[in-house]
Formats: C-alpha cells, structure tokens, sequence
C-alpha cells in the first residue's frame, strides 16, 4: 500500500519547526529513490519529478540574469496584470507587511514584475535571488511558488524542505495563477512567501481569493470597454451600407453590421490602417476608431487569401516561444502560439501530404480515437490561419511556401511535448 501523504498544513500549524524537519527528512529519502513513512504531497512529488528529469541541482542554487532596467519597464507597461496592482495590494499588502511577508507579482515567463512588502523580509529575499526581473520558472530555480503554479495552472503552497533547491528550505510561499477571463492565457503569478515561521494553513486560500477578485477586476475592465467602443461604433454602423465590424486592440468584438457576429476577429500583432487581409475575413478596409478598429471586408477576386501572401514560417526553434509568421508582398503578421498548436502545425509542415483527424490523433496522443480532441483544437487553429489550411486531410494549402524554423540541436525541439510525432522528429532530427 502506498504512504500517505503528509498534511504539511495541519502539522505545520501545529508546529511548523517540526514540519520542517520531517519535510526534510522526506526530501532527502525521495531526492536519493528511497522510501518512507510519509510521502510528499502529489503536487510537490510531480514537481519533484520534473526537476530530476531537466537536471535542476538542488544544491546549488541556479541564478538567471536579471532583467534590464529598461527590459524591466517594457514588461511593466505591457503586463495586464499592472491594471490590477490596486486590487492586490488592497488584499494582500496589508497583512502580509504585518505578518512578515511579501506580495510578488510575475509575469508568465517567471520574470518577478512587481515586489512589495516587509523590508526585512525584501532584504531576505535578496539573498535567496528573489529580487526584481529576477527568473522563477520552476526548470530555472525548482519547485516554488511562482513557478510551480504556473506549470499545474493552480494555487500552490510551497514550505521548507517542500522546495527542491535546499537553500530555499527556509522560505514559504504560497501562488496563485492569474489568467486573461477572455480567454484563459496565464498572465502570471501572484505570490505571497516569507521565513518559514510566518507560515499560516489560511495562507493559500487567501491568495488564491485576491487573484480571483483580480480575475474580475480584468473582466469588468474589458466589458466597460467594450460598451465605450460600442457607443462610438453603433452612430457609425447604422449609417453605413454593406459588412462591417468594430473590434478591440486585441480583436474582441463590440459591434456588428451585415455579417453574423463572433466574439473574436484573430487580428496580427501590428495592424495598421489601410487595406489589409486578416484571416478570418479575408481583405479588410481598416480604420482607427476609438480604443479599437472598424473593419470592413471587401471581396478578394479569388475568394481567397490576398496575392501575396504566400509564405508561411513556423518558428519552433525556442524552448518556450513558438510563433507562425504569414507574409507576402503587402505585408505580414504574426501570431504567438499556445504548445499545442505548435505541435500540430509542426507536424502538418512534416506531412505536406496531410494528416487525416485520426492520424493526428495518433501523432498527438498516441490514440487515433482522440479525434474530437484534435478536430476542435484544429478549429482554433483555423480561426487565424484561415484559408491556409485544408481539411480532409488536414495540411497547408497548396499555393502556400512552408518554412519550419528549427533548433539548432534536435533534442531541444518543442521540449516539453511528449505528441509521439514530436518525440519522433526530436529523435531524429527529422527536417520538413
């Protein structure tokens, strides 16, 4: 029978001096493969796991460099999460300064944004390397809690000897995810940490109910936004003959007339006025109008993409950062990708042929039943790669020139997939 694991919050409530000596106990038997009475929670064994497979030393600390100044700032003012600093400060500042404890916001790189709280304890956290622009991705500095939430998308608490690099073991913290309410992309991570003694079992529970009240904060935001582009937009929509559409920054829609309404129009990162193909909508007029664009589609002579637009590039040759860039002659754009679509693209730019539901399926999941799975994230897909995508078999269209941007070492392919066609292409170095 398997042992039960520990109940760090009861024990460490009780006596949290005791509850570290056990927890150090339990990581030096798991670190060196033996057994023990109690075993480590699920999610810091899993996290664990996942140290000693990407080869974290956990004793010796690993330092990335900080970010620049400058770098620092760029990523401040780009951050969502800095709408709702006020909001985490008003639910967490005040007691943690109290209670010997620092607020850490991060953005979903693991790069430390924002920090406040405790002198002292900001002065501790110097040493440990936790300091402004400072990388606190779980594979950089091992189990924490800013990376560690970030990996599992939850609130986790981490104490003492539950993080893997033994010069943490006298830190505890306590993160919680924050995601974009529009669409579910992870922000960052706001954490709570400080010594070990200032460890409370309501911790966790505390943080994870600020980030929500933040997750809300973002989603009232965006709906009155939406409402002040609607009232500029609907004057101009009314009196205007033929299709168009009023759309945020970001592509979310306020307003519609003669075509049928979506929540979302897929726009590349720099759109400017003019006339441009998007898409999903094919050649467009766009206009600046207010906080957002007025878009008005106008038929491309084929029916298809924009002459031009013929080149595609699949960059796959980061660890992390994956992107599918379209250009031609009028222009181009790129969109970031999630890890899953980078996977299916790389493998529909492996089969030029195409790839039927069930054989992505098999490449994916290695179950080529998993084909309700494969057809809705294909769907996603198609919302910004448009018409330069086939189906029945799934592959880039014919008139499209595909160009896969690879690692410069095989192994360091879209690391983290275990998609068996990944693995497969990672094995041998195989070059669409």
């Amino acid at each position: 029978m398997a042992n039960p694991p520990i109940n760090v919050t009861h024990l460490a409530a009780v006596d949290a001096a005791r509850a570290a000596r056990v927890l150090s106990k339990v990581r030096d038997a798991a670190l060196a493969g033996r057994r023990t009475r109690l075993a480590p929670r699920p999610v810091i064994e899993e996290s664990w796991g996942r140290m000693l497979r990407s080869g974290v030393d956990p004793d010796h600390d690993f330092r990335a460099g900080l970010l620049s100044d400058e770098e620092l700032r760029r990523r401040r003012e780009e951050s969502p999460l800095r709408h709702v600093l006020p909001v985490l400060r008003q639910g967490l500042l005040s007691v943690a300064d109290v209670a010997q404890h620092i607020m850490v916001v991060a953005d979903a790189d693991g790069r430390v944004l924002w920090r406040e709280g405790s002198p002292t304890v900001l002065r501790k956290a110097d040493g440990l390397g936790f300091e402004l622009g400072a990388d606190w991705r779980e594979d950089v500095v091992g189990t924490n809690g800013v990376g560690t939430p970030a990996v599992v998308r939850r609130p986790v608490q981490v104490f003492a000897a539950e993080h893997f690099v033994r010069s943490h073991a006298s830190w505890t913290c306590a993160g919680a995810p924050i995601t974009d309410p529009r669409d579910g992309r992870m922000l960052g991570v706001v954490d709570v940490s400080g010594p070990l003694e200032t460890m409370h079992p309501a911790t966790l529970a505390w943080v994870d109910s600020v980030a929500r009240l933040a997750e809300a904060r973002l989603r009232e935001m965006h709906v009155q936004s939406l409402e002040r582009l609607r009232a500029t937009a609907a004057p101009l929509l009314a009196g205007m003959g033929g299709r168009a559409v009023a759309v945020d920054r970001d592509g979310w829609t306020a307003a519609v007339t003669g075509m049928p309404y979506t929540n979302r129009v897929g726009l590349p990162k720099s759109l400017a006025p003019g006339r441009r193909w998007l898409p999903s909508l094919g050649v467009c007029a766009v206009e600046p109008l207010a906080e957002g664009w007025l878009l008005r589609p106008v038929d491309a002579p084929d029916g298809g993409p924009a002459e031009g637009f013929t080149r595609i590039v699949l960059d796959v040759s980061q660890p992390r950062r994956w992107t599918v860039t379209v250009s031609g002659s009028a222009g181009s754009w790129t969109h970031e990708l999630s890890p899953r679509h980078a996977e299916l693209l790389y493998l529909l730019a492996v089969h030029r042929a195409g790839r039927s539901a069930a054989d992505l399926a098999e490449d994916m999941f290695g179950d080529p039943a998993r084909t309700v799975t494969v057809r809705a994230e294909m769907s996603r897909v198609r919302r910004y790669l448009g018409g330069f995508l086939d189906h029945r078999p799934y592959r880039f269209c014919e008139g499209a020139e595909v160009e896969v941007l690879l690692p410069e070492q095989p192994g360091a392919l879209l690391p983290h997939s275990t998609a068996p066609g990944v693995v497969k292409g990672r094995n041998s170095a195989a070059v669409p």
